[in-house]
């Protein structure tokens, strides 16, 4: 399993994420908006100032302001004029998407760039949900209830009774029973519900967890075991001195790792702002960006991981990496995450080799005594029209 060393260059604009967080302030005040959340800024107080300083400030602040608006309702001009343009089905080949993707995706269209790179409004099958929502209810339920208030303490309307998180997983978990749930999954769907409107997110959903996370909910392990030895490499190759401390020196389980980050796609470890703009990314490039991203993270705390005396302190940083550690723009953390050195065609084609080995080990140690391999099976159940 070998890595070259490559370091690609990604061009990324800088200083584009404070301007969308700026514009993003102003869109949230907008009814028509799609979303419940905007990206969000970050204001520091200076020393004192005169008042003609001040003025001078506020004059170069409103012009700051204007600009950032200005870009902001340009890269909607071109989103909206590219997406009729491309097939949702042809849109993570499309490198026009591509450079716009890296450009920055505006807060008040991330969630239709996300119907259009999941291709989900092919998946919609009109009326299916709200019949979804009248199934008995799933065993899951009441953890979904009590994860959601955990989860989003801050947002009410994601929780309340009846709330869009359970309703939501309360269809998705009736329509593919085999799932097994974990609070990963409300993080997810709360996120995306603060963007979406309840059924697109439920298909966005479903179409991430098709393409990209089901089989991190099975009852097999296959899937985290060969991602886990996968990530545990390319830390080898990125950083051995790291690579030592947390997989010898700690002796931390590979999948203790990758499994928390890769499952619940960082939510809880990077901000709002950062996540998203790694989210645009993901559903673009697919699981080798996570890759990337939890490099990323290493690198951030890497001073913090060599002096770690336990591997829960180290599992701590991992998890939830100290603000003042990451990169203070999305750009900066999307920066950091492409000058990783990987290979991502690479990682897709060790996950499949790996995957098919890992199987076939494991139908050696469970063959049946009819001679015939173990066959996982996935069930989907959906309403009768």
């Amino acid at each position: 399993m070998d890595f070259e060393l490559v370091k690609p260059s990604i061009p990324i604009v800088s200083g584009r994420a404070s301007q969308d967080s700026v514009v993003g302030q102003e869109l949230r005040l907008d009814p028509g908006s799609p979303g419940l959340l905007g990206d969000t800024a970050s204001i520091h107080s200076g020393a004192p100032r005169s008042p003609l300083a001040a003025n001078e400030q506020a004059s170069g602040g409103a012009t700051d302001t204007q600009a950032a608006a200005d870009a902001h309702r340009q890269r909607e001009v071109r989103w909206m004029a590219l997406m009729p343009t491309v097939p949702p089905s042809q849109a993570r080949k499309n490198k026009k998407v591509k450079r716009l993707l890296q450009d920055g995706v505006p807060s008040s269209l991330r969630y239709l760039v996300w119907c259009h790179l999941t291709d989900s409004k092919a998946r919609a099958l009109p009326g299916v949900y709200n019949k979804l929502g009248k199934r008995p209810r799933v065993p899951a339920f009441t953890e979904i209830e009590n994860d959601s208030v955990r989860c989003f303490p801050d947002q009410p309307q994601l929780h309340n009774t009846h709330g869009p998180i359970v309703s939501l997983l309360q269809a998705y978990l009736s329509m593919v029973p085999d799932i097994q749930y974990s609070s990963a999954l409300t993080s997810i769907v709360g996120h995306l519900l603060l963007l979406a409107p309840e059924e697109d997110a439920f298909w966005i959903f479903a179409s991430i967890m098709d393409a990209h996370l089901r089989s991190y909910f099975s009852t097999s392990t296959i899937q985290i075991e060969v991602d886990a030895a996968l990530l545990s490499k390319a830390v080898e190759v990125n950083d051995p001195a790291v690579h030592k401390k947390l997989y010898v020196s700690l002796q931390m389980a590979p999948a203790s790792i990758t499994r928390p980050w890769f499952s619940g796609l960082f939510v809880g470890t990077l901000p709002v702002d950062h996540l998203h703009r790694i989210w645009d990314i993901f559903l673009y490039e697919g699981m080798p960006f996570l890759f990337r991203v939890g490099l990323a993270v290493i690198h951030c705390v890497r001073h913090l991981l060599l002096q770690a005396t336990s591997e829960e302190s180290a599992l701590e940083n991992l998890s939830c990496p100290p603000l003042a550690c990451l990169p203070s723009s999305a750009d900066e953390i999307l920066s950091l995450c492409f000058s990783m050195k990987l290979r991502d065609d690479d990682v897709r084609k060790q996950r499949v080799k790996m995957e098919a080995q890992v199987k076939r080990q494991a139908q050696a140690r469970t063959h049946p005594t009819n001679g015939m391999p173990n066959r996982q099976t996935t069930s989907i159940s959906l309403p009768r029209p």
